[in-house]
């Protein structure tokens, strides 16, 4: 969600310049080995908040609190979210 949230306010003129500082700073070799180790950070990041997300589930689960009220929750974010998307994306096609 962040990801995409930051991807609406870059442009392509922008992504280029920032691939284009990458290369010369670090060099055409070097650009390979980086994004393995970004996608190999990403990943661990990942894994790590969905293993908080499932321990506390869990514990709350074991002490006996309604984790529907969460999943309601989240319904309600979710359509939100999509109500928001299906506007960005109309005033999007308008430009």
């Amino acid at each position: 969600m962040i990801q995409a949230s930051i991807l609406l306010f870059i442009g392509t003129t922008e992504i280029m310049f920032i691939l284009f500082i990458v290369v010369m700073v670090f060099g055409a070799d070097k650009i390979p080995e980086i994004a393995r180790g970004l996608g190999k950070g990403m990943r661990m990041l990942k894994d790590a908040s969905n293993d908080i997300k499932t321990e506390i589930t869990k514990s709350a689960e074991k002490n006996g609190i309604d984790t529907s009220i969460t999943k309601d929750v989240q319904d309600e974010l979710n359509k939100v979210k999509d109500d928001l998307e299906d506007f960005t994306g109309s005033v999007r096609r308008k430009m």
